[in-house]
């Protein structure tokens, strides 16, 4: 899969899309406010990383509504305001609990969505706990890959809700690898993308 990098030119970005480690599954870098004019016609996925200016991608609808409808895949990450850029995404705000694990008894609210998911051959449900920014409702149909206790998602994987095939979350996983801390941002991101760069598997 040939993957595009948007990148909203916070250091944080920079780090991830540098990561020698990860830097072989990116085939090009679209700052995030050329992403409007940019030629997407050699990329078959959109990573919209984490934590950025949801006005570049507000801008941008039309031409991310014109990629999925080319039948290609794009990557919402968390703190990216996807609801208001894609359609069909319902984000829920909620308050983040950045230390829940010092807690007696911590419990991070988060449980395996379908076991049998295709990233869960290359990432347990512990690479996905951290925290979380808000919540999603699975769109009707769409696969929930992590759930909440509360019944809703903070990833899921949907290729029912309109053309092209999107994948929603709630992490920031780039802002953690990026600034150097939450170990297990830079595992999810070492799972994540080598099963991206493989096409996105649907099942295990």
């Amino acid at each position: 899969m040939r993957i595009a990098f948007v990148d909203g030119g916070t250091y944080y970005h920079h780090a991830t899309f540098n990561d020698p480690a990860l830097r072989g599954t990116f085939d090009l870098n679209i700052h995030a406010p050329e992403l409007v004019h940019a030629d997407l016609s050699q990329v078959d996925c959109l990573y919209v990383a984490s934590r950025q200016n949801p006005v570049d991608l507000i801008a941008a609808r039309q031409a991310i509504a014109d990629f999925l409808a080319a039948g290609k895949l794009v990557v919402a990450l968390g703190e990216t305001r996807p609801d208001l850029w894609l359609d069909g995404v319902q984000w829920r705000p909620g308050e983040t609990n950045f230390w829940w694990w010092l807690e007696p008894g911590a419990d991070s609210g988060l449980r395996v969505g379908d076991a049998h998911h295709g990233l869960f051959a290359r990432i347990g449900l512990a690479d996905a706990t951290w925290h979380r920014h808000g919540d999603l409702a699975t769109p009707p149909g769409a696969v929930s890959v992590v759930d909440t206790l509360e019944g809703r998602s903070v990833l899921y994987d949907d290729a029912v809700s309109g053309p092209g095939r999107r994948i929603v979350a709630t992490l920031d996983p780039c802002y953690h690898h990026g600034s150097y801390f939450m170990p297990a941002a830079s595992r999810f991101l070492h799972g994540f993308l080598p099963w991206l760069k493989a096409g996105a598997p649907a099942r295990r």
